[in-house]
């Protein structure tokens, strides 16, 4: 497979085509698998993105500096990233795993940009990963707003319900649209005792019911 769009998309293209090939391969194709690359690319991303907010925000404390690393870093916003990669197009899995939709699997996907981030790091080191990294996570850091709430959408919407002692929504996966490769979820959202009914569509049913609930909480102006 030619992974030219993907070092395009990444603006790094690979002198070791084998090592950009391991960062690709998921544990089910086979023994040479890129979980070894995924582990040394998320002490590298942690670093990166460390670094950065330290630098950006040289007035917060420790512990806010660390929500919002943790934030930047947690599956979803690497998910999303490897979407826009469309990473999912370059992986190699086992049969089992494409037959179930592994290519957009948010963990798979995640772990693989994260070995694609270690993979960069060996190839060419720090600065390099680094340089990547940064220009990835660019809108990301640049749409951070300090004191503002790291909370997804669920779990504002449940704190914002029981701090009204109202009851909890209730979630109901409608429909499954899409190839195996492909999938899209769509949820329903309802809160009965305050008439809110609302869908929400993602490539993850997590993502689908986040999505339903950041609509739920618009209609409550929350």
């Amino acid at each position: 497979m030619a992974h030219e769009p993907l070092e395009l998309a990444l603006g790094y293209c690979f002198k070791d085509k084998r090592l950009l090939q391991t960062a690709l391969t998921h544990r089910s194709h086979g023994s040479s698998h890129n979980e070894r690359l995924e582990f040394l690319g998320d002490g590298v991303l942690n670093c990166v993105i460390a670094s950065a907010l330290f630098e950006r925000f040289p007035e917060l404390p420790e512990g806010d500096l660390s929500r919002l690393r943790a934030h930047l870093v947690r599956q979803e916003s690497l998910h999303q990233l490897a979407l826009q990669l469309r990473l999912g197009e370059h992986l190699r899995l086992g049969e089992g795993e494409m037959r179930s939709g592994g290519h957009q699997r948010p963990s798979i996907l995640a772990d693989a940009l994260e070995a694609l981030f270690g993979a960069v790091y060996l190839e060419s080191g720090f600065d390099a990963a680094a340089g990547l990294i940064l220009r990835l996570f660019a809108p990301l850091l640049g749409a951070l707003v300090p004191g503002q709430s790291m909370k997804d959408p669920k779990t504002r919407l449940q704190e914002w319900l029981q701090g009204r002692r109202k009851p909890l929504p209730r979630y109901q996966l409608l429909e499954t649209t899409g190839a195996a490769h492909d999938q899209r979820f769509h949820v329903a959202c309802q809160i009965d005792a305050l008439g809110i009914a609302t869908r929400g569509m993602g490539a993850s049913r997590r993502l689908a019911e986040q999505a339903a609930a950041e609509k739920a909480l618009k209609e409550l102006k929350a």
